[in-house]
């Protein structure tokens, strides 16, 4: 009995410290293999007597049961430990390199326009928008257009071809040749006093370095009582002032014609342009064309179901693309939409810069 334990203690010792799957298999061989010390052991059974067999036969079994389960052990802690060491060795980094911050930047178009809605939204305007595929109702004839009008021929306006259920009756479509529709839906479905934005794509057939087949505009009207003039000036110089980050701004009211609108007015700012490809604002011998306004025709406040007796209002617009061209100094409108990287990394806006009223707003 003592020398049974003693060799399973030997035996035991050599497994635990075998360093590898080569050293484990000679242990196994010496202890296990035909002229192993335990297969010798086992092979004595044959010379003993049935009462000797009963008592040694489970000890020198357990002897190699105990031997065979130890090595099993040990062989699996061995190949964990070797596959560990070839991963540590054979590792591959499939990542993706980390990218670089700000790499991105913000469209110079979508920056103007969050410019443009937080200086209105100090002014206490909202928001409002509209379908791009208008109504020629909203379009043209609930703003005073009628249909002889030059703004609906095709060399101005792209006509959407008849669906199935359109009326003869102004329920065609087109492609909005202006964001004033949106200011019909909201006159049509808020009673006053409005004050509201309309900012968004627009269409026309027109195609140079200051025009393009589509641009952005943001309209904004004001329908309350007493309004007049006063309230349009001093409207259109708050947003300027804002807008150029400028004190003091000098504005000039040329008389103009819009079927919505009457008086109609267009507005010129005073600037410098004695530098070649530079403007600088709010002072020189030169001015600026800034868009068109006026007060909303009576007709218009009619065909919207306002008491044009009772309401006033005035309504201005202004090009989103031309505000950013003047603000950024960007000489053609056609690069906003031509998507080469080389422009948008040169005159984007990083993600992170949030206008305000307080701080500049250019780079």
């Amino acid at each position: 009995m003592t020398d049974i334990a003693q060799l399973q203690s030997e035996i035991l010792a050599a497994v635990a410290g075998a360093a590898d799957e080569a050293a484990l298999e000679t242990v196994r061989v010496g202890a296990l293999g035909k002229k192993g010390s335990v297969s010798a052991l086992l092979a004595t059974m044959g010379g003993l007597s049935p009462d000797e067999r009963k008592v040694q036969g489970p000890k020198f079994n357990g002897l190699k049961d105990a031997v065979t389960e130890a090595i099993a052990a040990r062989k699996i802690q061995l190949t964990d430990a070797a596959l560990d060491t070839r991963l540590a060795s054979e590792r591959l980094d499939v990542t993706l390199p980390v990218r670089p911050e700000n790499s991105g930047t913000v469209h110079p178009i979508s920056q103007v326009l969050e410019e443009v809605i937080a200086i209105f939204a100090d002014l206490g305007f909202g928001v409002a928008e509209g379908p791009d595929v208008e109504y020629d109702d909203y379009n043209f004839t609930k703003l005073n257009i009628p249909p002889d009008h030059p703004a609906r021929q095709m060399q101005d306006t792209f006509y959407v071809a008849p669906q199935k259920g359109d009326k003869a009756d102004g329920a065609s479509h087109v492609l909005r040749t202006h964001t004033s529709p949106v200011q019909v839906r909201t006159m049509l479905n808020t009673k006053p006093p409005i004050r509201v934005i309309s900012p968004g794509r627009t269409y026309r057939v027109d195609s140079d370095a200051t025009h393009s087949p589509m641009f952005h505009q943001v309209e904004a009207l004001v329908v309350d009582e007493g309004i007049h003039l006063g309230h349009l000036k001093w409207t259109v110089e708050q947003f300027c002032k804002a807008f150029f980050e400028i004190d003091q701004i000098e504005l000039r009211a040329r008389p103009s014609f819009f079927p919505f609108t009457e008086p109609s007015l267009e507005w010129d700012m005073r600037c410098d342009r004695s530098v070649p490809g530079k403007i600088t604002f709010g002072s020189g011998n030169d001015w600026l064309e800034l868009g068109g306004s006026g007060m909303v025709h009576r007709k218009v406040l009619e065909n919207c179901g306002i008491d044009s007796k009772k309401y006033q209002g005035f309504a201005f617009g202004f090009g989103l693309d031309r505000m950013a061209m003047l603000k950024y100094g960007m000489p053609d409108i056609r690069s906003f939409f031509e998507s080469d990287l080389r422009w948008l990394k040169h005159y984007g806006f990083a993600a992170l810069d949030i206008p305000t009223l307080d701080g500049g707003l250019s780079r």
